[in-house]
């Protein structure tokens, strides 16, 4: 080969990297490929939903990179990676959700709270009603019997 084809005896060089091609698996690496597919699909359906979202969506849009959308929400890109600025914007969202159903919990506690006070109210209120209508009749009945001429009987 020396004599015959000596460039050929640098072919070692050409294959520098047969060491490391040794460890890659195929199975798993066909496997990642999938999987990244899969989230591009995702990805673009996500985006053609997006077109229809209005203000909101049109923002992120324009922002077009991490450090816009963390100027859009008030944080320098310089100090605050985007994994935080998206973690804080999260936990922001759902403290937000949740404070927003303890309010709404909270209002209708009160609102229940407030239709028993008045329920008792109510029904002092309606019994004192009927004691006054059940003592007219008899205060009519005790006048009617007084009022009423006697007869010769009872002369």
């Amino acid at each position: 080969l020396s004599e015959k084809l000596p460039e050929l005896l640098d072919f070692p060089k050409d294959l520098a990297s047969l060491e490391l091609a040794a460890k890659v698996q195929l199975k798993s690496l066909a496997e990642e490929m999938q999987a990244i597919n899969k989230g591009l699909e995702k990805v673009e359906q996500e985006l053609t939903i997006s077109e229809n979202d209005g203000p909101v969506s049109e923002i992120f849009c324009k922002g077009r990179n991490a450090d816009a959308l963390a100027l859009y929400f008030g944080e320098d890109p310089a100090r605050c990676p985007f994994e935080q600025v998206v973690t804080t914007l999260h936990n922001f969202v759902k403290l937000f959700t949740r404070s927003h159903e303890e309010n709404c919990k909270q209002l209708d506690l009160e609102k229940k709270k407030a239709q028993k006070e008045a329920e008792p109210e109510k029904a002092k209120g309606e019994s004192e009603n009927e004691k006054d209508e059940l003592s007219h009749p008899i205060k009519e009945l005790d006048i009617s019997l007084q009022s009423q001429p006697q007869t010769a009987s009872a002369k």
